[in-house]
């Protein structure tokens, strides 16, 4: 419950609470000893770090799964593991091994017959695919994705869902499109008072207006959102919310 807790409060923008009671929830697990919560909080703890940019703590929680799932001979447990830390390598040091820990990492998570939080997982994957220069192969995951969130009504990424398409158009020079999906991220974001990924896409958005030379515009959505934050001022998120800021003064 900890980790659910600290995930829902880190979606609402309390990141730094929302990370705390990661941390609680880790300590307790640790402190039991059950091999099943050991590999559960670690899991969360890298979902919550992942939505505030925190590649080198979700590299930590993804290796601590990946070390326990070898050990204990948990498949579900070890492809996650492999996800998280796929994600990781495309951001801290080389993007093609990370797809390929990626791709690895679902196919071993679909095996088992698990389907919760694919999307996820799915758009992990087709943000790497934008890394790599392939938008085309990207947008294909996040159409699976949002199949999935058809499917299953599992929304709490599908915002993320579509920021990330719009980033993908904007790698094939789409800017109209990445501008419809950005202000679609920002609606369901809105509706569902999920913060985090309210300034993820109005960031990108501003972006977006910043390169079209509409600054002023691209200040006014941005600030708002921005200013509505407390906490969490050190995480990735929002540093690169607040550059982009002091570049529109």
């Amino acid at each position: 419950m900890l980790a659910y807790f600290g995930a829902t409060l880190t979606c609402l923008g309390y990141i730094d609470q929302g990370r705390a009671r990661l941390k609680d929830a880790l300590s307790e697990a640790r402190s039991h000893g059950h091999v099943c919560t050991l590999a559960f909080a670690p899991l969360w703890a890298g979902v919550v770090d992942r939505a505030a940019n925190l590649a080198h703590e979700v590299q930590q929680h993804s290796e601590e799964l990946v070390k326990l799932s070898n050990e204990q001979g948990f498949p579900i447990w070890f492809g996650l593991g492999m996800l998280l830390r796929g994600w990781t390598l495309t951001q801290l040091t080389e993007a093609q091994e990370g797809v390929s820990m990626l791709v690895e990492g679902l196919s071993l998570y679909r095996s088992t017959g698990a389907v919760l939080l694919t999307p996820l997982w799915l758009l992990l994957l087709a943000e790497t695919h934008g890394r790599l220069g392939s938008p085309f192969e990207g947008l294909s995951c996040l159409d699976e994705a949002q199949q999935f969130v058809e499917a299953t009504a599992e929304g709490c990424n599908e915002a993320e869902v579509y920021r990330v398409r719009g980033d993908l158009l904007i790698g094939k020079d789409e800017g109209s499109a990445a501008e419809q999906n950005y202000r679609i991220a920002l609606a369901i974001s809105e509706q569902q008072s999920a913060k985090t990924f309210e300034l993820r896409a109005a960031t990108s958005l501003a972006r977006l207006w910043r390169d079209q030379g509409k600054r002023a515009e691209a200040r006014d959505l941005l600030a708002p959102v921005y200013g509505w934050f407390t906490e969490g001022f050190d995480t990735p998120v929002l540093k690169d919310a607040k550059a982009l800021l002091d570049e529109l003064v």
